[in-house]
């Protein structure tokens, strides 16, 4: 097999019959639905050496009998009856012998050909040692054009993939950055202590419409980041109880208006600090409970976590989640497409809510995880549906603090006069961060792209930049490297706002020098904490910071000792 096998073949085949010459060919177009009257040889004997391959016309010469799928047979007078033939190959031949090379479905691909320079006798054994080369020669080529459509296949594929990825990141850019400033606007307007009631109904329902739609295109570009390979494992160390009591206060209000019953039952044996990713954990649990609240009318929503030993690795626990709900439940014919992307097979009046991505994100995100996921159901009964997690126990110091809760008044008194630079191209992200940034204390200049960047760094000589990555002119890598270059002292910070979803291009702007990046669209805590992460700012809040290391108390836990 290989780029040798045809040379080799008809080499062999020309000594075995004793012949001069031997050929193979296949036809150029291998379509049926083409007129296939021209083929190329794979390879020619002349006798002592290997030819030069060429194409030719089939028409008027042996090869178009063979190639219709007969064997022919010319014991002489082969240069009156096919000129054109002989020259084309540059050869004085009188005999001839030809056999088709067919598909394993029957579809002929090509011929075997043998030719000499005198004439040949009829002879049973000559055609069926042709027959075996031919059988075998066929195959190979049967094989080869195979391995040919695959990989025109794999290319296809692999350029409709680069194709897609450039255009969702493009798409993630297009979207996500109007989405920043309606968003962050509205968390400005927020702060307007002026505000009538109405005024702060409108603004929640702005805040909610924007949220559910960054959720919808969150689920389209989670899931090609999936089809391409792209999604990585983040592990943290977290204290899984206080996820837990989350997820469950910011449901209560949806099972409440629904007048449904949320339950959280927790093993007592369940550890409290995990490595795991706690994103992806977050986001599993979270298109669970809303599936369950959707598709719950009447009754209760339950989750019940345990932990128990990894049959593998005894030493690892695994955590095992089930979500329970007692709606409108699942027919046993939808539950194979259940998984699938893009498929929404409930029947009812709740279909075509979402993308239909939700399951397929969270399986894959559990198996990534190390895990699986499955689902048991009955109509008008209720659904389950389970996962369970191999996790690594951690301890309370690995956790890291959570951020506040609470809104940001001002910097704190007796800090530095902390300078912030922002680049972008777009007045109105320009407007919307340092409006936030001033209303809290903080200093500012504004640059539209990198060159203007580096003008105002060289004068200037800020804190921290918040650098767009995505500019005319010169983009903030290019910006990114050249600061970085110059400030051997790492002085000033830069933190890239991007609006991109893949890790790769995340990785690549820390490459470019960058300390830190904050994805588009953004919430104004996570601005702030950011700044104190790189600057050690302190700032005043609205309310005194929540302690939210655990989860509040319940009656039964508290004790003489805890009220005095």
């Amino acid at each position: 097999t290989g780029d040798d096998f045809f040379n080799t073949c008809v080499s062999y085949l020309a000594e075995i019959l004793r012949v001069r010459y031997a050929f193979v060919t296949e036809f150029i177009d291998h379509s049926e639905a083409s007129d296939r009257h021209r083929v190329h040889t794979l390879a020619f004997w002349q006798g002592v050496a290997p030819g030069e391959n060429f194409e030719y016309s089939i028409q008027d010469t042996p090869c178009e009998t063979v190639l219709n799928g007969d064997l022919y047979f010319c014991p002489t007078q082969l240069l009156t009856l096919f000129p054109q033939l002989l020259d084309k190959m540059a050869i004085a031949a009188v005999s001839y012998l030809g056999m088709p090379l067919t598909h394993s479905s029957g579809k002929v691909l090509g011929h075997l050909a043998v030719l000499d320079t005198k004439p040949m006798e009829q002879d049973p054994s000559r055609e069926l040692i042709l027959k075996i080369f031919a059988a075998r020669t066929g195959a190979e080529l049967e094989r080869t054009q195979v391995e040919a459509s695959l990989l025109l296949a794999k290319d296809a594929a692999e350029a409709a993939n680069r194709a897609k990825s450039a255009f969702l990141a493009n798409m993630s850019h297009e979207l996500r950055t109007p989405l920043n400033t309606i968003l962050g606007f509205s968390q400005l307007m927020e702060r307007d202590a002026l505000l009538t009631v109405n005024q702060k109904e409108f603004l929640a329902n702005i805040n909610q419409s924007g949220e559910h739609l960054l959720n919808l295109i969150n689920d389209v570009l989670e899931m090609s980041k999936i089809e391409a390979g792209r999604i990585a494992l983040n592990p943290t160390t977290f204290d899984l109880r206080l996820l837990l009591h989350t997820l469950k206060e910011m449901f209560q209000v949806r099972v409440k208006t629904k007048n449904l019953s949320l339950e959280f039952s927790l093993a007592n044996n369940l550890p409290q600090h995990i490595l795991a990713d706690e994103g992806k954990l977050r986001q599993v649990l979270i298109n669970l409970l809303e599936n369950a609240v959707k598709f719950t009318q009447l009754g209760r929503i339950q989750l019940q976590v345990t932990a128990a030993s990894h049959h593998l690795s005894p030493s690892i626990p695994k955590i095992c989640f089930e979500v329970h709900d007692t709606g409108c439940g699942i027919a046993v014919e939808d539950l194979g497409q259940l998984f699938q992307p893009f498929s929404q097979p409930f029947t009812t009046s709740q279909m075509g809510q979402g993308t239909g991505l939700g399951l397929a994100i969270s399986r894959q995100f559990v198996r990534l995880m190390g895990g699986e996921m499955g689902v048991t159901s009955q109509l008008n009964q209720g659904t389950t549906f389970w996962f369970d997690l191999p996790v690594v126990l951690a301890s309370p110091l690995e956790v890291l603090p959570p951020l506040t809760a609470k809104r940001v008044l001002r910097i704190a008194p007796h800090q530095p006069n902390y300078r912030i630079l922002v680049v972008d191209d777009r007045p109105e992200n320009r407007d919307l961060m340092v409006r936030l940034l001033n209303m809290v204390g903080f200093e500012t200049r504004t640059a539209t792209n990198g060159e203007e960047a580096i003008a105002q760094w060289k004068i200037w000589y800020p804190h921290l930049i918040w650098m767009d990555m995505r500019m005319p002119i010169m983009d903030g890598y290019e910006a990114a490297r050249w600061i970085r270059a110059q400030d051997h002292a790492h002085t000033t910070k830069i933190i890239a706002l991007t609006a991109s979803a893949f890790e790769e291009q995340q990785t690549n702007i820390l490459a470019a020098g960058c300390d830190d990046l904050v994805c588009k669209p953004y919430k104004e805590s996570v601005i702030f904490e950011k700044i104190t992460q790189h600057l050690g700012t302190q700032y005043l809040y609205a309310e005194l910071p929540m302690n939210l290391q655990q989860p509040p108390l319940a009656l039964k836990d508290l004790t003489p000792d805890l009220l005095r």
